[in-house]
């Protein structure tokens, strides 16, 4: 009998303990359905996004402020990382801080990492991933701006 009570424990306790297991697996998911529909960009499983752009750290610093404020997401710390590689930008929106790491990986390559998050566990994917997006969709546009504005030569 003690063993089956142990076991019948074991049972529960595990089931308490795994709820959060659901979670994961639609993560996981997640995960997959973002990269099959084309938007590059990548989640861990506490919720960070990042994505690797072939932009140098200060172009996508001046894409992601630019970004920010078309966002009418207020920034409150842009300081360089402790590293000498990058910056850390710190941001609020609402009651979501919003958390974002520029590396330097070479001189034309760099990732974006960014962290939404509402209080201490929460953790807000959706808008790190628009923040993301929009931060490429502003790097394409200023691309596309000098081609668009460059004087056509007269013959």
């Amino acid at each position: 009998m003690p063993l089956r009570w142990i076991m019948a424990m074991g049972l529960a306790a595990s089931m308490l303990v795994s709820q959060g297991c659901a979670a994961a697996g639609l993560t996981l998911f997640g995960v997959g359905a973002g990269v099959t529909t084309g938007t590059g960009v990548s989640y861990t499983l506490d919720s960070v996004v990042y994505k690797t752009f072939t932009a140098p750290v200060e172009d996508l610093q001046s894409a992601a402020l630019k970004t920010l404020k078309r966002m009418d997401i207020t920034v409150k710390e842009n300081k360089p990382l402790e590293s000498g590689r990058g910056r850390e930008i710190v941001a609020v929106a609402g009651d979501r801080t919003i958390e974002i790491e520029l590396d330097r990986l070479t001189g034309k390559t760099s990732r974006m990492e960014v962290v939404a998050k509402k209080g201490w566990f929460l953790r807000d994917r959706a808008t790190a991933t628009e923040i993301i997006l929009q931060t490429e969709q502003t790097l394409e546009d200023h691309a596309a701006m000098p081609a668009a504005v460059a004087p056509t030569a007269k013959k």
